[in-house]
């Protein structure tokens, strides 16, 4: 593996400048935790409105909009603060463009990087109680907190994956963890021959139809309730693990490429998106935080994939881009 940055371009300046990253990500996690940009989205305001409406100490206000002021994410004109354009666009949660939810899952995931030389020094996950989504989907509001988060997270990966895999010889999918269906909606939007399907924990299913009804999408996908690990999976022709193999083990991807292999019909597909570490550097970051936050999770090789699919059966994989970190990983089921 090669990387851009020659060891020879580092200096010490370069060397700081790393070091210090984290002050602009925790202002602009701050300000998301918050909710700054959706206030201002109401209307732009002074300092001391915006301490008044968000409960802000006077001491550090002004330098923490000024900050975001530098950071591009705001604007100020006669002393009144306004969202930037992007800022406006993405992080207002009243849009439908909304990736804010993302932002206030990476604050939680902000505190557990504390944890990084623990990490290093015992190999032990920094999320306290370990991975339980029976756990964290146990109050309602933490299952809507989630869901919009992994909106935010995938929000570019729907439309990507419409249009960078050929759907034309296939009439139905599954999108396994697919949350409240987001990723499904949009390939079925693009694609109005598919018959999709949203597969997760029965404490989805109801934020999965309050969903598909803003989005216009009632019957168009449908819900398929059952956990994974412990229930047959659904039948489809085209089976989806988005963002989910990096949530677990070596033996327990096996297991989920197995049981999609035994419900895929002859000649159906796999495909797998996640942040393959071989093409860039930074998905080491990720996978780190994986690490950080699952017991056993975290990015892996595009040689490491190939090898499970293989051995659970499947034939005629490739890999290809699909959009930002993530690669495209598509196997199948031989025919005959």
């Amino acid at each position: 593996m090669t990387t851009e940055t020659k060891i020879s371009d580092v200096d010490s300046t370069t060397i700081l400048k790393l070091a210090q990253a984290y002050w602009a990500a925790k202002t602009i996690l701050s300000a998301a935790e918050l909710n700054l940009f959706t206030v201002l989205a109401e209307a732009p305001a002074t300092e001391a409105e915006i301490r008044e409406r968000l409960g802000l100490h006077p001491r550090a206000t002004q330098d923490f909009l000024d900050a975001l002021v530098g950071l591009g994410l705001l604007a100020v004109e006669d002393g009144r603060y306004r969202n930037g354009d992007a800022a406006d666009l993405y992080l207002d949660e009243n849009k439908p463009s909304y990736v804010g939810g993302f932002l206030k899952l990476l604050n939680f995931h902000y505190n557990l990087w504390g944890g990084l030389t623990d990490l290093l020094r015992t190999g032990n996950s920094q999320l306290k109680g370990g991975q339980d989504f029976s756990k964290l989907y146990a109050n309602p509001a933490g299952v809507r907190n989630f869901m919009v988060a992994m909106d935010g997270a995938a929000a570019d990966v729907g439309p990507a994956l419409a249009q960078e895999f050929d759907w034309s010889a296939h009439e139905s999918f599954i999108d396994v963890g697919g949350a409240r269906g987001n990723l499904a909606a949009e390939i079925v939007k693009a694609h109005p021959h598919l018959r999709g399907a949203c597969y997760d924990l029965p404490q989805v299913e109801p934020f999965f139809h309050e969903h598909m009804e803003q989005l216009g999408m009632v019957d168009r996908v449908v819900y398929e309730s059952g956990d994974f690990f412990h229930d047959p999976m659904p039948s489809a022709e085209v089976i989806v693990f988005g963002h989910v193999l990096h949530d677990w083990n070596d033996d327990n991807r096996m297991t989920l490429l197995r049981k999609a292999y035994d419900a895929l019909p002859e000649g159906g597909c796999v495909l797998i998106y996640d942040a393959l570490t071989d093409n860039n550097p930074a998905n080491f970051l990720r996978s780190l935080n994986m690490r950080l936050v699952t017991p056993g999770g975290s990015e892996y090789s595009e040689a490491s994939c190939n090898g499970w699919l293989e051995d659970a059966g499947f034939t005629g994989i490739s890999v290809k881009p699909l959009v930002g970190p993530d690669m495209l990983v598509v196997g199948y089921k031989p025919a005959g």
